[in-house]
């Protein structure tokens, strides 16, 4: 593998080194001086991770329980920024005193709640559709990290449900760049 070193004017180097792969590969260098980057540009979209669930999921107690919905993503770096966009779809609850509580976790983190989604007496049955989170994380790690809904019943008597008639609920994981 052939290599240039650039040595600094007064201490330090730079090696550049040809890729271990076929192909070839070109770096533009600026025409007016400046400095070169070496990471991404904050706002940087660096990757998007999607996941989709579509098992109906029922809860009857104010216990939140898992609505099957999960994505993992691994960021690239510690200061990244992650994007989490959830379309919980089929979103129902059957009774008129009855509310349904859906909650966004980062592992065993607690990150956001959306609650009270269906709060109307109108009807004791009702399909709310979906209900969307968007959530801006700062997870610190490089690690892979996952993501999930839970939901309850806020009643604890009264079932409520998501992905009903199997509709799918999608969530979708961006890294980008701090």
């Amino acid at each position: 593998m052939s290599s240039l070193v650039i040595n600094g004017d007064t201490s330090g180097s730079i090696t550049l080194a040809a890729p271990a792969v076929a192909g070839s590969n070109t770096i533009t260098l600026p025409t007016v001086g400046g400095t070169m980057r070496t990471t991404a540009t904050p706002g940087t979209l660096l990757q998007v991770v999607q996941a989709s669930y579509s098992t109906s999921t029922t809860n009857a107690t104010s216990t939140y329980a898992d609505t099957g919905l999960t994505a993992s993503i691994t960021p690239t770096s510690s200061s990244s920024k992650i994007l989490v966009t959830v379309a919980q779809q089929g979103v129902l609850k059957v009774n008129s005193d009855t509310k349904i509580n859906i909650k966004l976790f980062r592992g065993a983190t607690d990150l956001t709640v959306l609650a009270n989604a269906g709060a109307t007496n109108s009807s004791a049955v009702i399909l709310i559709g979906s209900a969307t989170i968007v959530y801006l994380d700062s997870p610190a790690t490089t690690s892979s990290t996952t993501y999930k809904t839970q939901f309850n019943s806020n009643n604890n008597t009264s079932y409520v449900g998501v992905q009903d008639s199997n509709v799918p609920s999608t969530i979708t994981l961006m890294e980008i760049a701090a």
